[in-house]
């Protein structure tokens, strides 16, 4: 039986996860941790029932894995108390998955620094979903035959997400230029803003949009777009179960979506 800790655990995504930590028959929610509702039952807190597990202080955080001995931490947060969750648990010896987005370039290497050092095994991606990481695929084989047209990346979020351009987008920009060579990425235009060599990048928040990507691949008299839609987090979730699943067999080491799902 896995043993697992959630932070952020009652946001709705750490909900989310939660629930499907429950549903599996190979897993077992030992920590929920959050900075909000602390010391009451989770699954109070989320109306489904006690579970006999309380909400602990993320601000002490090792404390708890003291207490739980988690095998993995799952963490769907923000950035800044993020990269203070995968030290603590890999200074505490607990593999890592990690759905949070908006790390800088330092705190990326902070972390996996880490996380090397300590010998223990890490998921870190900016999405989880199965559809997405083919959707990468699908970029990659687009790039490497229309390399000589206009490729423009629109994305769509929630009114509430932080970040812009989303971790998702970044990444397809990345898979795009690991193909055609570095360009210049540009982030929305405006006045007299002439189109070079370069990937544009258009970030929309509004509503309750769960997650849009499309790439548009732009060429004379014709155009093709890629497009991924995330009707709900479900599709996170699920994949950050088959993550954790996968992270507490796997050598020591830094890992993406691709890794679990054996995708080259």
């Amino acid at each position: 039986m896995i043993k697992v800790a959630v932070t952020g655990a009652c946001g709705r995504m750490g909900g989310l996860i939660i629930e499907n930590v429950l549903k599996s028959k190979e897993m077992k929610l030992v920590s929920a941790i959050d900075i909000s509702n602390i010391g009451k039952d989770i699954g109070e807190v989320m109306r489904i029932g006690a579970l006999n597990v309380p909400v602990e202080d993320a601000n002490n955080i090792e404390m708890s894995f003291e207490s739980s001995k988690p095998d993995v931490l799952i963490d769907f947060t923000v950035a800044d108390p993020a990269v203070k969750n995968v030290l603590a648990a890999a200074r505490k010896k607990v593999n890592l998955v990690v759905g949070t987005t908006g790390f800088s370039r330092e705190q990326r290497s902070i972390m996996e620094t880490a996380i090397k050092f300590s010998g223990v095994s890490a998921v870190i991606s900016p999405n989880f979903s199965i559809g997405v990481n083919v959707f990468y695929g699908l970029l990659a084989e687009a790039a490497k035959r229309l390399d000589d047209y206009d490729i423009e990346i629109i994305e769509a979020h929630h009114n509430q997400k932080k970040d812009s351009p989303s971790g998702t987008a970044l990444k397809a920009a990345q898979t795009i230029t690991n193909v055609l060579g570095e360009r210049e990425f540009v982030y929305g235009r405006h006045g007299q803003a002439l189109r070079k060599r370069e990937i544009g990048i258009h970030a929309v928040r509004g509503g309750d949009i769960v997650g849009d990507h499309t790439v548009l691949f732009a060429g004379d008299g014709e155009r093709i777009e890629i497009k991924h839609q995330a009707h709900s987090r479900q599709a996170f979730a699920k994949g950050a179960i088959r993550a954790a699943v996968w992270v507490c067999s796997a050598r020591s080491g830094v890992f993406d979506m691709k890794d679990v799902l054996g995708i080259k």
